[in-house]
């Protein structure tokens, strides 16, 4: 059966990621002289050997994210649930911009995002939608609120508009939203990032004078954007007093909760989540948290006829619909032609049910605070506060650069540099629920062997080097900045 084939390389796989590296050693050249040898696509090749050779690129010449010492952004390890559905999806090739031709898929994708909505506490009515990712629905935001405040948008644009709307969110708020701005024609300079405070949070009084300056200054604020689990430290904003500051002045507020919105399954998360139940519109990434194949993001807005209203269309040629209670996604969505993409959200949510997911998030969550406190009782400081997996520290003295290319070097985790109120940080993100206990603590020790190595060679070096020494001089942070 295809499922017990798939389950089997699905275990294999899993067991070459985790016994090999995670770092791939190559260039551009050495691959591109590999396909311009062997694929110049003037005869045809054998279907066996073409897959053979790709699944060796693929796992020698990639960063492996499924690894469980994979501590980056949010790609996850995915489920052998998800994978099967994408197969399925791959054979079956349903098209789903009109309900007609793909009607149980549309259906199945309208039972799971309703389950969803359901959790984050937004009303039965709640208009939502699966998308390519974030940065779409972020956009599919912006512009149903554009056309919900200024009913002459749709039909003539921005130049329809007596005034200049503006949308504010933090420093901590995901880029795409200046490409957004870009894109929707409210231009770059419609965007304006509000303060935060120690804990790189929103700061609700330096929003309300901005946005108070700008309507003295002929501006028409449109949106809020609170973040939910930021890419570079995983800060929550203040949701629940950021939407009754909304609610107050007649905004729009939308919660980016690409990757924190999946803590809302967790009971012992979601009270970290409160004040999203008040969102026009949220943002949520199955492809982040929900470990699930890319791409699976999901757009969640309150107010269907005004969703309805910024992406009406009609074409002859399409299938009609069957009835009233059904509609076409193209008429509601950016994307027209759609693959099936809620599928493996829901065979995934099916196979673990939501107490698995619970139970998958609650402990990421645990390794995330297991990171934190080796981290921290091994001489390294903490740097963010965030009740999510993610972990920003340094140490005085480390050369950011250097350490990372030696843990790259030694095949130890996948970490990156991030920057905090200007200050260069290792950041490290638990996205595998196959991480284990044993691999942070042997993550944390092979850093600290790796700093405990260096210095101690500087030391002997610097000893070495000084005439007359007898004794090494005392300990230096290893990588210290010149």
């Amino acid at each position: 059966m295809l499922i017990d084939e798939l389950q089997s390389q699905f275990a294999k796989l899993q067991h070459d990621i985790r016994n090999g590296p995670i770092y791939p050693n190559v260039t551009a050249s050495e691959i591109r002289e590999h396909l311009a040898r062997y694929y110049d696509f003037t005869h045809p090749l054998q279907l066996d050997d073409v897959l053979a050779d790709v699944t060796e690129m693929l796992r020698n010449w990639n960063v492996q994210i499924t690894h469980p010492r994979y501590f980056g952004l949010f790609n996850p390890s995915v489920t052998l649930a998800s994978v099967t559905a994408d197969v399925l999806v791959a054979m079956h090739n349903p098209q789903l911009a009109s309900w007609r031709t793909a009607p149980a898929a549309n259906e199945i994708e309208r039972h799971t995002l309703a389950w969803l909505a359901g959790k984050f506490g937004l009303p039965r009515n709640t208009f939502a939608t699966f998308t390519s990712g974030g940065a779409e629905s972020n956009h599919s935001a912006v512009i149903v609120a554009l056309t919900r405040a200024f009913p002459d948008y749709g039909e003539n644009g921005l130049r329809s508009i007596d005034c200049r709307p503006t949308i504010y969110l933090s420093s901590q708020a995901h880029d795409s939203f200046m490409k957004i701005a870009h894109m929707s024609g409210l231009g770059r300079r419609s965007i304006r990032i509000v303060a935060t405070d120690e804990q790189l949070r929103m700061d609700l009084a330096d929003l309300e004078a901005q946005i108070a300056e700008d309507r003295r200054h002929g501006f028409s604020p449109l949106m809020v954007v609170g973040t939910c689990g930021s890419t570079t430290a995983g800060v929550i904003d203040p949701l629940p007093e950021l939407g009754a500051f909304c609610a107050d002045n007649n905004l729009w507020f939308h919660v980016d909760a690409a990757w924190g919105g999946a803590a809302i399954l967790s009971p012992v998360l979601r009270d970290c989540l409160a004040g999203i139940d008040c969102a026009d519109s949220v943002t949520c990434d199955a492809h982040k948290w929900l470990s699930v194949p890319m791409a699976c993001g999901m757009f969640f807005c309150r107010h269907q006829e005004a969703v309805a209203s910024a992406f009406r269309a009609h074409a002859a040629y399409m299938p009609n619909q069957s009835g009233a209670e059904t509609f076409d996604p193209y008429t509601h969505s950016v994307q027209w032609s759609r693959r099936f993409i809620g599928l493996k959200l829901f065979m995934s949510i099916a196979q673990h049910g939501a107490s698995g997911y619970a139970d998958i998030i609650d402990r990421q969550a645990h390794m995330g605070d297991l990171l934190r406190q080796s981290l921290s009782s091994s001489g390294w400081t903490i740097v963010n506060s965030t009740p999510l997996p993610l972990v920003c520290f340094t140490r005085d003295g480390l050369d950011i650069p250097a350490f990372l290319s030696a843990v790259r070097e030694r095949q130890i985790a996948w970490v990156s540099e991030a920057h905090i109120n200007g200050r260069p940080v290792v950041r490290a993100c638990v996205t595998s629920y196959r991480t284990t206990e044993r691999d942070v603590l042997w993550v944390v020790d092979e850093m600290n062997r790796l700093v405990t190595s260096e210095a101690h060679d500087r030391d002997t070096t610097n000893a070495a080097m000084t005439p007359g020494t007898t004794e090494a001089a005392s300990h230096l942070p290893v990588f210290q900045s010149h």
